[in-house]
């Protein structure tokens, strides 16, 4: 029988972590969730409320932690490397602690310096990381960004050599968006261009999609620009999305909305999704 995926969506968890966040959860009809656990544009680090992280362990809801945004282990600025070091061992910790599935990570960038300067910083910085996760604890996901600027990592392809920075640590996963995807040059709009970015990604990285983005997108396939759009309602188009869900290597894999709007149209969105991996195939 084959493993059915999770749908859900990132989650407020305002009053808080396990209370606002499983209540919002509810309120949008989702089946996971993904959630920050400090402010997503500040290097802060936000005091931790034990009884909540305790109480979202022993849920047994599924969950994923995001790292905020300013996080970049490509950064020629020494104090933005350092910072990204502090925040990730921070929010693995925090990942242990919630019974986290994965902590999601954006690939980051090489900025102004060569690139091959900004890989040579992820395997000296962020593999020391890696192998500090404890057994049982979450994977860190890498997800790959929509090829703006001096990105290091937005296709498929391009995960082969950020694998390869990392000696293709066993704690190192993937999160597939859909939106940076199509952005950075995958054609998801077109029949069987889901497939055939799954597939490539699957001989690339066999095993490692952990969590899939579902976003539609604001922009043209190519266009390298990240504007989520609600699903179906974007250049994308809901028939991808039906066709992501009849891949092999999606089965059992949790979906994750971060489509803009406000919690009822979340709801509508989780309901779509879940109405695409429920038809008959």
């Amino acid at each position: 029988m084959t493993p059915t995926s999770l749908i859900g969506g990132h989650v407020s968890v305002a009053g808080g972590l396990a209370t606002g966040g499983l209540k919002f959860m509810a309120d949008i009809g989702a089946e996971m969730m993904q959630v920050f656990v400090t402010n997503p544009r500040s290097w802060a680090l936000t005091e931790r409320k034990p009884d909540e992280d305790a109480k979202l362990a022993e849920s047994g809801v599924e969950s994923f932690i995001h790292i905020p945004y300013l996080v970049n282990f490509g950064s020629p600025n020494p104090d933005t490397l350092a910072n990204s070091v502090e925040l990730t061992r921070y929010t693995l910790r925090r990942g242990v602690e919630t019974g986290a599935k994965g902590v999601v990570v954006h690939t980051g960038s090489a900025v102004t310096q060569p690139r091959e300067a900004a890989m040579a910083q992820l395997h000296e910085h962020l593999l020391p990381l890696l192998d500090e996760i404890p057994d049982g604890g979450p994977d860190l996901l890498l997800e790959p960004m929509a090829g703006q600027g001096a990105m290091l990592c937005a296709t498929v392809q391009d995960l082969e050599p950020y694998l390869a920075a990392l000696d293709w640590h066993p704690k190192a996963g993937i999160c597939f968006d859909t939106c940076h995807a199509f952005a950075a040059g995958h054609d998801l709009a077109r029949e069987g261009g889901v497939t055939e970015t799954l597939d490539a990604l699957h001989k690339i990285a066999p095993g490692r999609l952990k969590l899939v983005h579902a976003n539609d997108s604001k922009d043209v396939c190519g266009s390298k620009k990240d504007r989520h759009e609600k699903i179906g309602q974007g250049e994308i188009g809901l028939a991808a999305f039906g066709e992501l869900f009849r891949h092999d290597i999606v089965a059992g894999v949790p979906v994750c909305i971060e489509t803009p709007g406000k919690p009822p149209e979340y709801r509508i969105d989780i309901q779509a999704l879940k109405d695409l991996r429920d038809a008959p195939s």
